[in-house]
């Protein structure tokens, strides 16, 4: 998207600015339960839920690439924000600073990625390593609640054990609570289930069950109880920069999770004028809103599918579904927030509940295709949901990315095909098996198939025929496609070339390209191999080849002259 695309998408279009407006109070409405909701999971004063979906929405929403794109808080980075502020034993005197510091630095990482183009980077978290880490995500978001659900906190040296340590005490549960909780949880069901009401189920269970808790004077925990929420917007507040070594690695975990998480919005919902949304530019916006946000009181924000679902099922068209829905949730909050605190947290345990069921059944084909598609997939996607329960969530993302990446290389270096190029009688060439050995007195063309990965290296040269006992031999080595060569194969390509020559045989490269032909001047192997022994890339497919096995059989008719004059 140029400068002057993006100037035309800021403008609102008077044919769509009433629908726009009526899409960002829906999506703003929805925000008031999913922010609550997300910033309990995250153990942090509710009120930076909803404060979540102001100033950051509103900026990402002015700047991101993918125009429908509502970025805010969601499950995920909660989750994994929970476990960054856990893991660098915060102390409640640090909060909320560090908090915000966590939504600066991801905001500064998302914002840097972006500039430096790199929304491939995203591509790195496999498919199966995704799966695994929502499901667990999911799983954990239930994990989380089963406190506030049954009025029993669990206890636990891991997630596994507090599953076993709350089912032991069911006895030690709060009826009331859990009345309430399973209340919530089953009227949400069934209003997701009538068409009118599916997509805003979690605002009339939240407005529903708080007034009936209200009217019959239940005894269970509200929102009072941990946080007050004022009428009023999210005043500016400085993160606290001087935890940022502390919090960093952390931060770029969440970054990953929300950057991530937001990759698949582009192609869920494509921009209205058919123009391709760029992931980098969506890395810009997402970071602008984090930034801007650290300063309002907001945690930690990216593309949320659900937000921007609502904000498209409710009939927005542009980027200002998202900017209405900042603008209307702060209107609420400003008008209506202190009556948040009447919100009882077995209401939100209960929706929390079903969200994290839903999420977890939205997985479920996606983790049938990863089990059939390759044991390699299943086990990634396997140890990043079952490590999800033992070690902190944010290095879940990461293991299970050092996992994708590894079993990547393996499958590369296993899959490397050597073969030799034979010149048929048509004047065409055709592959052939390697020999063994190279043979003598002859030309052989040794061509490559991989990923051109230095893992791959060992397995090549173990594929290589033997040079044992051979002399006068013409051995080609094909580079055509090559634009890079790592070092790794440069030095085992050398040794091989200086072990051919000092048997008596020639070696060449064919198909060089000129960045390659580049670093093997630098390097001095040119001049080692001698430079008439190089053939550089040309225009046809097969000219460089062509050359070079014209020298070739032209470097045997001379060696076999010398033999007979000897």
């Amino acid at each position: 998207m140029n400068i002057k695309d993006y100037a035309l998408s800021l403008k609102p279009d008077p044919k769509n600015l009433k629908s726009d407006a009526v899409a960002g109070f829906a999506t703003g409405l929805f925000s008031i339960p999913e922010g609550m909701a997300y910033a309990q999971l995250a153990g942090v004063n509710p009120v930076y839920g909803l404060y979540s979906g102001i100033i950051a929405t509103i900026a990402a929403s002015l700047t991101t690439g993918t125009i429908l794109m509502v970025s805010t808080v969601t499950s995920a980075i909660a989750l994994s924000t929970a476990s960054v502020l856990q893991t660098a034993d915060i102390q409640d005197s640090q909060m909320p600073a560090a908090l915000f510091t966590i939504t600066f630095m991801v905001g500064v990482m998302m914002l840097a990625l972006g500039l430096l183009r790199l929304g491939s980077l995203v591509n790195f978290v496999s498919n199966a390593v995704m799966t695994g880490f929502v499901a667990a995500a999911s799983m954990l978001i239930i994990i989380g609640e089963m406190g506030d659900f049954s009025g029993y906190a669990p206890s636990g040296s891991n997630k596994l054990l507090e599953v076993v340590d709350w089912f032991s005490n069911i006895s030690q549960w709060n009826w009331m609570v859990v009345a309430v909780s399973v209340s919530s949880l089953v009227l949400m069901l069934v209003l997701k289930r009538i068409p009118k009401t599916e997509k805003l189920a979690a605002i009339f269970t939240l407005l529903i069950m708080t007034v009936v808790v209200s009217l019959l004077k239940l005894d269970v925990p509200l929102v009072s109880s941990i946080a007050t929420i004022p009428n009023s917007l999210p005043a500016p507040m400085l993160p606290a920069f001087g935890l940022i070594p502390k919090l960093a690695l952390g931060s770029l975990s969440v970054a990953l999770v929300a950057l991530v998480q937001g990759a698949g919005i582009s192609t869920a919902y494509p921009n209205p004028d058919g123009g391709r949304a760029s992931a980098s530019r969506d890395f810009i916006g997402e970071g602008i809103g984090n930034l801007l946000g650290s300063f309002f009181q907001s945690m930690g924000t990216g593309g949320s599918l659900s937000r921007t679902g609502i904000s498209v099922g409710a009939g927005t068209q542009s980027r200002w579904g998202g900017i209405f829905a900042g603008l209307w949730l702060g209107l609420i909050l400003l008008l209506f927030g202190s009556l948040a605190e009447l919100v009882p947290l077995s209401v939100i345990a209960g929706m929390l509940f079903v969200i994290g069921g839903e999420l977890i059944a939205a997985r479920l084909p996606n983790a049938r295709l990863v089990y059939t598609s390759s044991w390699g997939s299943a086990a990634a996607g396997l140890l990043t949901f079952v490590s999800a329960l033992f070690i902190p969530l944010q290095y879940t993302i990461f293991l299970g990315a050092g996992l994708s990446l590894l079993l990547y290389i393996g499958v590369s270096a296993s899959k490397i095909r050597l073969f030799q190029l034979v010149r048929g009688e048509d004047g065409y060439w055709q592959e052939q098996d390697l020999p063994q050995t190279f043979p003598s007195n002859q030309a052989t063309v040794v061509a490559y198939e991989g990923a051109n990965f230095f893992a791959e290296v060992p397995a090549i040269i173990g594929k290589m025929p033997s040079l044992e006992g051979v002399s006068r031999a013409v051995i080609i080595w094909r580079l055509r496609g090559a634009e890079e060569i790592h070092s790794t194969f440069l030095k085992q390509l050398s040794l091989f070339a200086q072990k051919a020559q000092a048997g008596g045989n020639c070696f060449m490269l064919e198909g060089v390209e000129p960045h390659v032909m580049t670093t093997l001047e630098k390097t001095g192997i040119l001049d080692a191999l001698g430079r008439d022994n190089v053939f550089p890339v040309q225009p046809g497919m097969g000219q460089a080849l062509d050359s070079a096995w014209q020298e070739g059989q032209t470097w045997l008719a001379a060696k076999s002259g010398q033999t007979k004059e000897e």
